[in-house]
């Protein structure tokens, strides 16, 4: 009100400026000079004049606004970069998904909204949403937590997968116990425990190799190994199908291929919701379901 009655010719103009009586203004502007110690304006029938403290207080009180004002930027002004898309967004996502599927979707949103940061964590351990201040969340698997806004995206489809070569030299298998038991096979660290993650069957039936030629703890390492005949490897889509189709690798037991696994984009329940945290969502959401998978 000060700012605006410094600027205005009187305060009944000032008044109108901000819908309020004059009242208000002068009262206002009292309760400001009794605060500071110090008249603010010169008054008279033909209008108000600032004093020289009130000159000096003006431009920095309307500096100290603009400090303010800047927090609460005026959405969609031509030119201007979108505050509301601007600023940090955490996302947590397992490295099994692959690093290729993210950054197709993440690297063109990054070019279209420069005032977006990203910071992209790929664990399979659980992130604790609260004390890590994750904002989005990437999950292979059921959802059993209530307290997250989650979308179903796409299927995960599991291959057991080896070369051509790998397959010609120790046979196919016929059975799961053969497989497991009697072939060279690849193994993934399940972090969150430390041991090796079960491969996963038809009915629900899960089980580790036996003795596994290769143990790693990384995704594209277990690929690596696989297109380089180590073992056997139960692979999903995203990293099996462009070998497949290339005949690179091949497939074994279908027959006893498992359910498909659902990807799902979450976030935690919050009121507002940032609009670059929606952003990001709605990205991944959209960009996820185009991962490779059988039906393709």
């Amino acid at each position: 009100m000060f700012c605006c009655a410094a600027q205005a010719r009187n305060f009944r103009d000032a008044a109108q400026q901000l819908a309020v009586s004059p009242q208000v203004v002068t009262r206002v502007v009292r309760e400001l000079e009794d605060t500071l110690g110090e008249p603010l304006f010169h008054r008279s029938t033909r209008g108000v004049r600032l004093t020289a403290f009130g000159a000096q207080l003006v431009e920095r009180a309307r500096s100290a606004l603009a400090g303010v004002e800047a927090l609460f930027p005026v959405r969609g002004q031509p030119g201007q970069v979108n505050e509301t898309t601007s600023g940090l967004v955490r996302v947590t996502a397992p490295r099994f998904l692959g690093r290729a599927p993210l950054m197709a979707t993440l690297a063109p949103l990054l070019a279209a909204h420069p005032g977006l940061v990203l910071d992209l964590r790929l664990s399979e351990v659980r992130a604790d949403v609260v004390d890590q201040q994750i904002d989005i969340g990437v999950r292979i698997g059921p959802m059993r937590d209530s307290g997250f806004v989650a979308r179903a995206v796409a299927q995960v489809h599991f291959h057991v997968v080896a070369t051509p070569t790998l397959v010609a030299r120790v046979g196919a298998p016929q059975t799961i116990a053969e497989l497991l038991d009697q072939r060279p096979c690849t193994a993934m660290i399940d972090l969150n425990n430390g041991r090796p993650w079960n491969w996963l069957f038809r009915g629900s039936r899960q089980q580790a190799p036996a003795v596994p030629a290769f143990v790693t703890d990384d995704p594209e390492a277990e690929q690596a190994a696989v297109l380089a005949g180590i073992g056997f490897g139960q692979l999903p889509d995203f990293l099996a199908q462009p070998a497949l189709r290339e005949g690179r690798l091949v497939s074994v037991l279908d027959a006893e291929a498992p359910k498909p696994w659902p990807v799902h984009v979450y976030r935690a329940r919050q009121s507002p919701v940032p609009a670059r945290v929606r952003l990001v969502f709605e990205a991944l959401v959209q960009g996820l379901a185009k991962l490779p998978s059988s039906s393709a």
